[in-house]
Parts: structure tokens; C-alpha cells; sequence
């Protein structure tokens, strides 16, 4: 089973800085910056768990300013259980390690915090 306490780590670190950063932060851009985080997740979790596209996508509400850090945290989670769910071998030729789109996505949550809290 693969070891998700990266993205588990970074998910949670962005999460509670997001739930104490002041609304003006929030207003500038973090909460947009997130919010847009929170969907990539959760497409990415959604194509894990459903690689033929059977079901309809879903999309991660905007449920305002102050709800970003949780709706951060639950798609990031999510993805890390399809990561550990995911089997190696199935997917199309030339389909992505389940351990090299964890690598991306610890990568895509540190540069969407950068820009968020900057």
C-alpha cells in the first residue's frame, strides 16, 4: 500500500493555514487559490476511483471564504485514499504510478499554498 503521510502532511499544513489566516488574506486570493486546489484534488481523486469516466463529474462547490481550509483537506484526503487504493497495474499504457501522482499532487498543494500565502 503506498505511503500518502506526504500528501496527508501537506494537505493538513495548508488546510490550517488557511482556517487562521484572516479574512483579508482570504479575500485577496487565498481562498480562490484554494478553492481551485480543492477541484484539481478532487478530479483527480474522481479519476482514480472511476478511470472510465462511467459517472458524472462532480464538482467542489464554492461554499465561501471561510470553508476553503476543510474543503481543502477533505479532497486532498480523498485523493490520498484513491492513491492507496489504486492498483499499479491497472490503467492504460503509459498511465502514471499511483506513487508518481502522489508526487505531483504534494507538488501541486506546496505551490498552490506559495501563492495562497504570499
Amino acid at each position: 500500500m503506498l505511503d500518502t503521510s506526504p500528501l496527508n502532511a501537506a494537505v493538513e499544513r495548508f488546510a490550517d493555514r488557511l482556517r487562521a489566516a484572516p479574512q483579508s488574506r482570504l479575500q485577496r486570493g487565498a481562498a480562490a487559490e484554494a478553492l481551485e486546489l480543492a477541484r484539481e484534488l478532487a478530479q483527480r481523486a474522481q479519476r482514480l476511483e472511476d478511470p472510465q469516466g462511467a459517472a458524472p463529474a462532480r464538482v467542489m462547490p464554492d461554499a465561501g471564504l471561510f470553508t476553503v481550509g476543510d474543503q481543502v483537506a477533505v479532497a486532498g484526503l480523498d485523493l490520498a485514499e484513491a492513491l492507496r487504493a489504486a492498483v499499479p497495474a491497472a490503467g492504460p499504457e503509459g498511465a502514471k504510478a499511483p506513487s508518481e501522482m502522489l508526487d505531483e499532487a504534494v507538488a501541486l498543494v506546496e505551490r498552490a499554498e506559495v501563492r495562497a500565502m504570499r
